[in-house]
């Protein structure tokens, strides 16, 4: 049975025979064979002037005696030298020089040959070696070079036949290297008709046979004259205002836009055409990536036990990659909606193998579930990102904003008390400030708790407060891209909104940061930089996509959904506000609340919640008197 077995896997591991790949080699071997001939005899002849009645018999006979040995010994040093294995198509630097060195063997086997085969000692010419190592490297560089050299006219000649016209700028080193990919490539449906680049020392000159037109100024004039349908922007080490400044410009084309994600793809090597991506709204908001003091993150979170609710959200999962990034001493996952969480939970486990991690399924709304977690794991330090967050939901469902937001972090700060954590961070947001949505005023009331609880308990109760996020669940932008994959419209409430805007990993580490600083009972308010206004980022997204404003893609006005303003503000007027260490971390005064008054309101905004009160937005205002909404008959959870 056994040698059955055997037998069978060398059967599997004897490969078939390609008859294709023989033809090919001895094909090779027969032109490497007449070459080594030519190679001989030319030498000699270049050194005669081509008369070959001056050539002296001495000479010759030596290299007629040695040629069968020579033609030998050479075949075997190119079988050395990979001469017959190597993938001319894609030959290369590595190839070339193997070639080289082949003939210079092949040169100083001959040289040692003909020492033994000389007549009446008389030796070969001394040049005869030098021109027989050019004439043989010559013939043997065109036999294997040939190849790829028709190979790339053949595709220059197809791709002449592709439909997408593209633009490069910059002719740095990432730029020729996705230049070089896309001309060689047999699958390519882009042809570059042209190059763009500052430098002007490279206007003018050519890269692979495609021509430096200008510089950014360039831009939309050469798109038109070169009927460009694609842009790419092969520039991954300059800075995001840089940046902007470019596709600002490209955006006047009504090209579709795409670039290298950054600098350390260069870096690795791993520039080629399969890392492009489609350009962002995030590269058009100039602001460079926030830098975060990660030493001062790495101190409190290290080797500590570390909480995170809501961690299947995108500021809750964001959360937990950071956090396991600087070494806790115990990760634990919380979520009630298990897909996302297992999501994270996988990520985590293949990129921190040694990281301790727990995920658990819990609503922040059970408080036996909730005291259970905190006796049995202990946090030291608790993120609290779970949250309803959707505005217009929330607006028909206020009932259910208030359980969640407002009563759920109840019973995580009241856990969070008892159990001894040290430092608990509550995520809100701009709309706490002057709500005019359920949402908000949920939320300011969920700072109002905390504030309170840090005045009677140890663990220092924090709130970070900040604006809308890039790309996190319920953004605009995921829903501009399906509108606009559909054909649109795109749905903008009104011309004049406008939103502050920051990426998920930054938010998230100013965050971590603003834990850092925190000594109990601060609102830290984050600098989201200049707003923007969102009618603005619907055109920018579309022109990004590659189509025209009002052409192919119109826009619409909804009109302001119920709870939605036109601008969010990031502080109270009476919150004051002072810098910390970090610039773009601020932190505000935290304001006197009557805390008997504030309890007995909650007790009965806790009953009219469970049973289902048909408005609770009055009691929520006597709680909040900043916040503000239009009275709906009937409006209920």
């Amino acid at each position: 049975m056994q040698e059955k077995q055997e037998k069978n896997q060398k059967n599997r591991e004897k490969k078939p025979f390609n008859v294709k790949l023989f033809y090919r080699r001895t094909a090779l071997i027969i032109y490497d064979v007449i070459s080594i001939i030519f190679a001989s005899y030319m030498a000699v002849m270049i050194r005669y002037e081509f008369r070959p009645d001056e050539v002296p018999e001495h000479f010759l006979a030596p290299i007629n005696q040695f040629l069968v040995l020579n033609i030998l010994l050479t075949l075997c040093i190119f079988y050395f030298f990979r001469m017959y294995h190597s993938l001319w198509a894609f030959a290369g630097e590595t190839e070339l020089q193997n070639l080289v060195m082949a003939g210079v063997a092949s040169t100083v086997v001959n040289s040692v040959g003909l020492q033994f085969f000389k007549t009446a000692g008389q030796p070969v010419p001394r040049s005869y070696y030098f021109l027989y190592m050019f004439v043989l490297i010559s013939m043997i560089f065109a036999s294997r070079f040939s190849y790829r050299f028709l190979r790339s006219h053949k595709h220059k000649l197809q791709n002449k036949k592709n439909v997408i016209s593209v633009m490069v700028i910059g002719a740095g080193e990432a730029g020729n290297v996705i230049i070089k990919e896309i001309v060689n490539s047999n699958f390519s449906t882009m042809v570059i008709k042209c190059i763009i680049d500052d430098d002007k020392e490279k206007w003018g000159k050519y890269i692979q046979g495609i021509r430096v037109t200008g510089g950014r100024d360039k831009i939309v004039e050469s798109a038109d004259i070169y009927d460009i349908d694609e842009i790419i922007v092969a520039m991954p080490a300059i800075s995001r205002s840089e940046m902007r400044q470019i596709l600002e410009i490209c955006k006047e084309t009504n090209c579709k836009l795409r670039s290298l994600p950054g600098m350390y793809q260069l870096v690795n090597g791993e520039v080629n055409v399969s890392k492009l991506r489609d350009v962002e709204v995030e590269d058009l908001l100039g602001r460079d990536p926030i830098s975060v003091d990660l030493d001062s993150i790495l101190g409190y979170v290290q080797n500590k036990t570390v909480l995170v609710t809501g961690g299947g959200g995108s500021i809750g999962s964001e959360l937990c990659r950071q956090i396991a990034s600087h070494k806790p001493g115990q990760l634990v996952i919380l979520d009630i909606y298990e897909n996302n969480v297992y999501d994270i939970q996988q990520e985590l486990k293949t990129k921190y193998p040694e990281l301790k991690m727990t995920v658990l399924i819990a609503s922040v709304r059970n408080t036996n579930r909730m005291n259970w977690i905190f006796e049995k794991y202990r946090p030291d330090i608790v993120y609290h990102a779970a949250a309803h967050k959707h505005v217009p939901l929330m607006e028909d469902s206020p009932n259910e904003a208030v359980k969640n937001n407002v009563f759920g972090t109840w019973k995580t700060v009241q856990a969070a008390a008892f159990y001894g954590v040290k430092k608990f961070v509550l995520i809100s947001t701009d709309k706490a400030v002057n709500p005019t949505n359920i949402m908000g005023a949920s939320k300011r009331i969920c700072e109002m708790i905390i504030q309170t609880f840090n005045n009677h308990y140890e663990t220092e109760f924090v709130a970070v407060r900040f604006g809308n996020v890039l790309g996190s669940n319920g953004s605009v932008i995921p829903l501009f891209r399906k509108q606009i994959m559909a054909g649109g419209p795109v749905t903008v409430t009104h011309p004049d909104i406008i939103r502050y805007f920051m990426t998920i990993p930054e938010a998230v580490s100013l965050v971590l940061q603003a834990g850092a600083y925190a000594k109990g009972g601060e609102i830290f308010v984050l600098d989201m930089g200049e707003p923007v206004k969102i009618l603005d980022l619907a055109e920018n997204l579309i022109r990004l996509s590659g189509y025209r404003v009002g052409e192919d893609i119109k826009i619409e006005f909804t009109g302001l959904r119920p709870g939605e303003k036109l601008y969010e503000e990031l502080l109270m007027d009476e919150e004051g506000m002072k810098e910390t260490a970090n610039k773009l971390i601020h932190v505000g005064r935290p304001i006197e609340i009557d805390e008997m008054r504030f309890f007995a309101q909650l007790k009965k905004l806790k009953e009219e919640s469970k049973n289902e009160s048909g408005d609770i937005r009055p009691l929520i205002h006597e709680i909040v008197p900043t916040y503000h909404y239009k009275s709906e008959e009937g409006a209920g959870s």
